[in-house]
């Protein structure tokens, strides 16, 4: 593939994913800082809170459906229109983000229209992420596919980068014109993210492989009954494979935030900090990891990192308990930053080399967007909720991560390793586990 194609193709599936998470977290920081006040009153400050923290999980579970729409368009009309309308979908219902009136102003239909921009979000972004990753799979090299598949992975953290690092800026701006239209701002600026994306987008042919499909007529004509019928056991294992990659991420980069705050007398901006810079790490990390599997293979660094997060999980909580902000730094730039980041740079490609090519984006984005949001929008809660029911005792918390890294190895314990194999064979012969 001609080195100008190739960039163009890592650039398009990381700006795309590293936008459509940007907006995503946008969502999550100003919702405790703004919506809770100006879109969910009530005289109960928590009460507000709760509500507004109640819209940014809803969309972890329109997700799947997102996946099932976009994914059935992907594997019927083409990877990249998919790509141009979910990137459009998600820039839109950002910018009426930011063009959204307050409950002062229209009343109940504010938080209504809240909800449902946020919905629209949680679609876009359900069939934006196996769509970013077949663009850059499908394109890639043989010998090359984990680096490319590994790209798209840092869209999760660069996204979550600049959501932080736009927000701080605002934040410094005075309270008043902050709350008034400063919070506006980070939602409408994102729109020029989006056409840049669009442009860089447009300008990819579709992919080798779907045009593979096209040529030989084995288009599926329903791809999720297909799936559903043919590869129904990929399905689970990329769910079980993906909880692993998903509950300890919110556990390190969301939980810990309230947790080292309210139960172990950090400052905010301390744990913050610390989650800001491993996630500079692990984002450093995961192509480094992805075109490290290239050379050993994808499922020996999954399960390697998938044991040292079993073996991580009680030294984590042991030295957040020492009361020393470096030491909690240290723990989360390794669990977080270093253990996280093999995980998540091979999961993808993993993923598409046991799919066929015919029903591929079905099978990932099912398999990626259930297991998201049954493992990961629950993680911080049933964190929170174990916490509460054993006297703030950390011990079930990390029994949790155990039990979260015992399914994903069980569940990928059957995948054949195909870094060395073509990726699309006749449909027919194609399969990835044993």
């Amino acid at each position: 593939m001609d080195k100008g194609v190739s960039r163009r193709v890592l650039v398009a599936s990381l700006v795309g994913s590293s936008i459509e998470w940007f907006d995503y977290f946008l969502y999550g920081t100003v919702a405790a800082l703004v919506f809770n006040q100006l879109f969910f009153p009530s005289e109960d400050p928590t009460v507000g809170l709760l509500l507004s923290y109640a819209s940014f999980a809803l969309s972890f579970f329109i997700r799947p459906l997102g996946g099932v729409v976009f994914s059935h368009i992907g594997d019927k009309i083409g990877r990249k229109k998919t790509l141009i309308f979910t990137l459009s979908l998600m820039g839109l219902a950002t910018a009426g983000m930011g063009l959204l009136p307050t409950y002062e102003t229209i009343g109940v239909w504010a938080p209504i229209l809240l909800i449902l921009l946020r919905l629209v979000q949680g679609i876009g972004l359900g069939g934006e992420w196996g769509g970013a990753l077949l663009l850059a799979v499908e394109y890639a090299p043989k010998e090359r596919r984990g680096f490319f598949g590994s790209i798209p992975q840092m869209g999760v953290t660069i996204g979550l980068l600049l959501g932080t690092f736009v927000m701080s800026l605002m934040t410094m701006m005075p309270n008043d014109a902050f709350m008034s239209w400063g919070w506006r701002i980070p939602f409408l600026l994102s729109t020029l993210l989006v056409f840049f994306g669009l442009w860089i987008r447009k300008g990819i042919d579709e992919t080798p492989s779907f045009k593979k499909v096209q040529e030989k007529g084995e288009i599926a004509k329903v791809p999720l009954l297909e799936t559903l019928k043919t590869q129904w056991k990929e399905v689970l294992i990329a769910v079980g494979g993906k909880v692993v990659e998903t509950a300890p991420f919110y556990i390190f980069g969301t939980f810990i935030v309230s947790y080292a705050t309210t139960y172990l007398g950090f400052s905010k901006t301390a744990a913050l900090n610390a989650v800001t810079i491993a996630t500079v790490i692990t984002t450093i990390l995961i192509p480094v990891m992805g075109s490290w599997s290239d050379k050993i293979g994808r499922k020996p660094l999954y399960i390697g990192g998938t044991i040292l997060m079993i073996l991580y999980a009680f030294p984590y909580f042991w030295l957040l308990q020492q009361g020393s902000v470096t030491l909690m730094i240290i723990a989360t730039i390794i669990g977080l930053g270093i253990i996280w980041a093999p995980i998540t740079a091979v999961l993808g490609t993993m993923f598409s080399e046991i799919f066929k090519s015919n029903v591929r984006y079905t099978g990932i984005t099912l398999g990626y967007q259930i297991g998201a949001a049954v493992a990961g929008g629950t993680a911080p809660l049933i964190a929170t909720a174990l916490l509460a029911e054993y006297d703030n005792s950390y011990v079930p918390v990390a029994l949790y991560i155990i039990i979260t890294s015992i399914i994903s190895l069980i569940a990928v314990w059957v995948v054949c390793d195909r870094k060395n194999e073509v990726l699309d064979q006749d449909v027919t012969n194609e399969s990835g586990i044993a």
